[in-house]
């Protein structure tokens, strides 16, 4: 699949990838083609892109902020989508959205999955979804060439993770705190054992995310991982029309030093 292959050929340069988080509409829905467009311009690897929802059980703070300030603009999965299909053709890098599965089913699976593919989305994280139901959606997804991707906890036993990797199609999420999103100061000591243990048995490139604020989170994490998702620092510094800090976090995923 396009995403999979994407992020292949950026470790194969000798990159890692890079995926911000945004959440579609805040500051309202025109706002996102312009951000898009610069976060693309500034060479990310692929972008996510949240879809507001009124519970939201996966998110910290700063994102459900950033949703609830979307919802209060309307912005729905319906009217996203539409939008980004209207620019689908500027956009070069694979899209990849994260939303809950009540959205899903209220837009119909098959529906979801024809218009999400017009829009751009290559990908696709449902966190409130357990594997076991994935099969709800995954004929529709793969029948448009949509990845649905796994996320492994922390806490995942061995046997799940084995179950989740041979599942993850894109790349795996691996969520690296316990807990919601939200920006760390500091993460638990053995995740060079965890992220060994997943790529052990991941067929798929193996992407850290939840937690992860600083250039410096960025060189650690993808000196053991295959790259990092990058979610609430985004959205803040968006709020903020930060594109320093955005920059300076894209760049640090280029030419690590792998452990």
């Amino acid at each position: 699949m396009i995403l999979q292959q994407t992020i292949e050929q950026i470790l194969a340069r000798g990159d890692k990838a890079f995926i911000p988080y945004i959440m579609a509409g805040d500051g309202g829905l025109e706002t996102l083609k312009p951000t898009i467009l610069k976060l693309q311009q500034l060479g990310v690897s692929a972008i996510e892109i949240g879809i507001p929802f009124t519970d939201p059980v996966a998110d910290g703070p700063t994102i459900e902020k950033a949703g609830e300030r979307a919802l209060a603009h309307g912005v729905t999965l319906r009217n996203v989508l539409a939008e980004l299909s209207r620019f689908a053709d500027d956009i070069s890098v694979p899209l990849v959205a994260m939303t809950y599965l009540n959205p899903i089913l209220a837009y119909g699976i098959e529906a979801f999955a024809r218009d999400a593919y017009a829009a751009g989305i290559r990908g696709l994280i449902v966190p409130d979804m357990p594997l076991e139901e994935s099969a709800l959606l995954h004929p529709a997804l793969k029948t448009h060439g949509i990845a649905l991707v796994q996320l492994v906890s922390l806490t995942s036993p061995l046997e799940r993770v084995k179950k989740l990797a041979a599942a993850s199609e894109g790349f795996i999420y691996a969520v690296t705190v316990n807990g919601t999103t939200g920006i760390r100061a500091e993460f638990a000591e053995n995740l060079q054992a965890h992220f060994k243990v997943l790529k052990q048995h991941s067929a798929v490139p193996i992407l850290a995310g939840f937690g992860i604020s600083t250039p410096e989170h960025v060189k650690n994490f993808s000196a053991i991982a295959d790259g990092v998702i990058v979610g609430s620092q985004i959205v803040a510094a968006l709020e903020q029309q930060d594109w320093t800090t955005i920059e300076s976090l894209v760049h640090a995923s280029k030419k690590v030093t792998v452990l």
